[in-house]
C-alpha cells in the first residue's frame, strides 16, 4: 500500500524522460536504486529512483530546494513537510524537470527522485496484446525498455461485468494469435478477481480483471516482449505450462470426487 501511494505521488510530479547523459536527482550520503530503465508513462519519458535516509523530511526537502534555487532554477516546494512533500524544479535550458517526492515510513524519510524530459516524445507504438475494449472509460499506459526487451502495462476501466469483460479480452487475444496458458479465479474482498495468462513466441500477456461496480470492471494488463528466445515462454514453454495446469486441475477434480 505504501509503495502504491509513493508511486502515485511520483506521478503527480508529471511524467519524465531524460537525455542520455542526465541523471536523476541525488541526496548525499544515500544509495539510490533505479526503478527500471527509461520509463514511458502517459506518453512521456521518466527516469525514477528511490532512497531512504534517517534525516528528517524538512532537511531533505530544504537540500533540494536550496540546491536548485542556488543554481538559478525555478523551484516549487509543496506539502506539509511532516508527512509528505514534493520539491520540483524546471531546467528550462535543458528542457528537463527534476523532482523528489518525500514520505515518512518507520521513522525514516523515503524519497522518490524523478527526471522528466519536456521536449522529447517517444514514438507511439502499443504492442498487440494490450487490449482496449469497446466501452473503455479510462485507460493509462506505462512502459519500460531494457535491451534486449521491454514491458508495457495498461490499466483500464471498462463497462461490463467480470464474465463479459473476461470473454471479450480472451477473444481479442485469441484473434491476435495469443494462446491461453492458464486462468485462475480468486476471491478477494468479497468479490472475484480473474487472472489470465496468454503467450505467443517471444511475448507474454498477463491480464487481471476485477469487477468494481455493477456493470463496471477494471482490466490490468502486463505485456512482456524480448528478443531472447528464452526471455518469455516460447511455444514449447506455453505447451508445457498449459499441460501442467491441466494436470493440476484434473488432480483437484479427482481429489474432490474422492471425498
Amino acid at each position: 500500500m505504501l509503495a502504491r501511494r509513493l508511486l502515485l505521488g511520483v506521478a503527480l510530479l508529471a511524467v519524465w524522460p531524460a537525455l542520455a547523459e542526465q541523471e536523476v536527482p541525488v541526496y548525499p550520503g544515500t544509495i539510490h536504486t533505479r526503478i527500471g530503465n527509461d520509463l514511458i508513462i502517459g506518453g512521456e519519458y521518466y527516469r525514477l529512483a528511490y532512497f531512504t535516509t534517517t534525516d528528517p523530511m524538512k532537511k531533505v526537502a530544504a537540500y533540494f530546494a536550496q540546491k536548485w534555487r542556488d543554481e538559478g532554477y525555478p523551484t516549487v516546494v509543496e506539502g506539509d513537510l511532516e508527512d509528505e512533500a514534493v520539491v520540483s524544479a524546471l531546467f528550462t535550458r535543458e528542457g528537463l524537470q527534476r523532482g523528489v517526492v518525500l514520505r515518512t515510513h518507520l521513522g525514516k524519510t523515503v524519497g522518490f527522485t524523478a527526471l522528466r524530459d519536456l521536449w522529447t516524445r517517444p514514438p507511439k507504438s502499443t504492442p498487440s496484446g494490450l487490449i482496449k475494449l469497446e466501452g473503455t472509460l479510462y485507460s493509462q499506459d506505462l512502459a519500460t525498455r531494457d535491451d534486449p526487451g521491454g514491458s508495457q502495462n495498461r490499466t483500464s476501466l471498462v463497462t461490463g461485468d467480470l464474465s463479459d469483460v473476461q470473454q471479450r479480452v480472451g477473444a481479442e487475444l485469441t484473434r491476435q494469435g495469443f494462446e491461453p496458458v492458464r486462468s485462475t479465479a480468486t476471491k478477494l474482498g468479497g468479490g472475484t478477481q480473474v487472472t489470465m495468462e496468454h503467450a505467443r513466441k517471444g511475448e507474454q500477456v498477463m491480464t487481471t480483471i476485477s469487477q468494481v461496480d455493477d456493470g463496471m470492471s477494471t482490466v490490468m494488463q502486463t505485456w512482456v516482449g524480448t528478443d531472447r528466445p528464452d526471455g518469455v515462454p516460447n511455444n514449447d514453454a506455453v505447451r508445457k505450462s498449459r499441460e501442467a495446469w491441466e494436470q493440476e486441475q484434473k488432480a483437484k477434480a479427482a481429489k474432490g470426487a474422492g471425498k
